[in-house]
């Protein structure tokens, strides 16, 4: 008697936690969609280039050491070289990024 008893409350315990389940996964697909990268910076370049600026184009801090800058620079190139498709003002903008966190300015700006 206690037997069929349990196995009735196994099932419906069973049930009840499918349910419940099913919609706990339709509340999380309907969840709205959160980007999971980063932001990336929205404006346009500065006449001349600050630390700040040079930072936020490859993607590092304004007090990263000169071999993670060039790390930096080295991946952001890659990915803007004009030889594979880039643009010839971003890579000249990439370049005078690194110069500016090297402390290598010249104080002219970019070619452009």
């Amino acid at each position: 008697m206690v037997a069929p008893l349990l196995a009735g409350i196994a099932v419906a315990a069973v049930a009840y936690a499918g349910k419940y389940g099913i919609q706990a996964w339709q509340a999380y697909k309907a969840r709205p969609v959160v980007p999971r990268m980063r932001k990336f910076y929205e404006g346009g370049f500065q006449p001349t280039m600050n630390k700040r600026e040079a930072a936020l184009i490859l993607g590092v801090r304004e007090s990263t050491p000169p071999d993670k800058v060039k790390e930096a620079h080295k991946k952001v190139m890659v990915a803007n070289h004009p030889d594979a498709g880039g643009s010839h003002y971003l890579a000249s903008k990439i370049n005078e990024a690194k110069d500016v966190l090297l402390g290598k300015t010249k104080g002219g700006g970019s070619a452009f």
